[in-house]
């Protein structure tokens, strides 16, 4: 039998005769262990669940890799790449593609009879997927997209919507800007809003075989083509290997194809929430540091508490390996208590978050209206092990106080 555990155990479960001292002293040690354990759980949910929302909207407008001219830049005014079949079969058949579609971009004035407002108009053919778009539409439907016939059907973003006051099936007049200019009359089809600003304000979708008509393009020629992938983690290693099988190929045009990932079309963005990360680890090592040492004076004061029983055990025989491991089995089991506790306070936080969305915020400063929560079981497992292990190697170092108690007085200690 072990010993320490055996004792350890006797201690903890034993209520009877124990001081006043320490249980005021061990009571805030647990809850000072599970209010930083459902801090740090809290923490994580909340900026992994931040990262993945704003990461998806980014990408639902701009997919994980686009394939451009090479002298594309950053206007949306783009200079065009013929698609041929054989690139797609080509691109199809390359590890981690999911989905290929083609896209074409122009800028554009919405005019009514009283406002007027600049916008972009992204035109996409039969093959696009709206999963993204139906996800965040709040009135009517995406329009459909044939290969044959031209639609004039528009969907807009609900930022667009209250600025110029329409509503869906309304009915508006484009003007292109180009030599000469021309105007197209579209109807809107549905109402999106995702709350990124950023985008919502700007982009509005439609038939891609309006801006070819307009811009005097075939059928086969684009502004670029979209790429999904299959694991977002890939998307770097998938965008270098379709640069690689493009490096030396060129379109029936001569142009050169240009390939990025979603990360280097969008650098800021995704170095701002990369920063997030550094935020998230200040948090788990004050919270670290605040349990620990919360434990540390929890431990010293019932390692003083049980300097009597220390004598004994000591005049008995027992060396202070032993004794010390009767303190560190005993931290264990207050440190299980407060992490249980901690589990269950942000658990049930995170639930009554993701199901209830009580916890709003203003999407314009942080592009999602309500906090979001992201919490997996191997997450949670990590945050547990972690400050169970750190938390026990912190108290190591107090817990050999013990060898500096002498037998023949903590005997009479009182």
């Amino acid at each position: 039998m072990n010993s320490s555990y055996f004792i350890a155990k006797r201690i903890y479960f034993n209520k009877d005769g124990q001081k006043q001292v320490s249980p005021p002293a061990v009571r805030i040690a647990i809850a000072s262990m599970a209010l930083g354990l459902s801090i740090m759980i809290l923490s994580v949910a909340i900026i992994v669940g931040f990262k993945k929302e704003v990461r998806n909207k980014v990408i639902g407008f701009g997919s994980h890799i686009q394939i451009t001219h090479f002298d594309s830049n950053s206007s949306y005014e783009t200079q065009p790449i013929a698609v041929s079949d054989s690139l797609l079969n080509e691109l199809k058949i390359l590890p981690g593609i999911a989905h290929i579609q083609a896209f074409a971009t122009k800028p554009v004035i919405i005019k009514t009879d009283s406002d007027f407002q600049a916008v972009i108009l992204k035109g996409v053919d039969e093959h696009f997927d709206w999963t993204f778009l139906q996800q965040n539409l709040i009135e009517g439907e995406v329009p459909l997209i044939s290969a044959d016939l031209l639609n004039n059907r528009i969907l807009i973003s609900k930022n667009i919507a209250d600025k110029l006051q329409f509503k869906t099936g309304d009915s508006f007049l484009c003007y292109y800007l180009q030599e000469p200019p021309r105007v197209r009359k579209y109807t809107i089809s549905g109402i999106y809003q995702t709350n990124f600003v950023d985008y919502d304000k700007v982009f509005i979708v439609g038939d891609i075989k309006q801006i070819r008509r307009l811009s005097e393009w075939d059928n086969d020629v684009a502004s670029g083509l979209e790429i999904l992938v299959n694991d977002y983690e890939q998307v770097e290693q998938t965008a270098e290997t379709v640069s690689y099988h493009l490096s030396t190929q060129t379109d029936r045009f001569g142009n050169h194809y240009y390939v990025r990932s979603i990360q280097q079309i969008n650098p800021m963005i995704f170095a701002w929430l990369d920063i997030l990360d550094t935020n998230v680890v200040v948090i788990l090592l004050l919270m670290l540091l605040v349990a620990g040492f919360s434990m540390i004076s929890g431990l010293l004061i019932i390692i003083l508490e049980r300097a009597n029983m220390i004598g004994i055990l000591k005049a008995m025989g027992e060396n202070n390996t032993g004794i010390r491991k009767i303190f560190l089995y005993l931290s264990a089991f207050l440190i299980g208590k407060g992490l249980l506790w901690g589990n269950v306070i942000a658990i049930a936080i995170c639930f009554i978050q993701k199901y209830t969305g009580i916890f709003k915020l203003n999407p314009e400063a942080y592009y999602v209206s309500e906090v979001p929560i992201d919490l997996n079981f191997g997450t949670l497992l990590l945050i547990n092990l972690g400050t169970l292990i750190v938390t026990l190697l912190m108290l190591v170092g107090p817990s050999y106080l013990v060898a500096k108690l002498s037998p023949a007085k903590t005997i009479r200690f009182e």
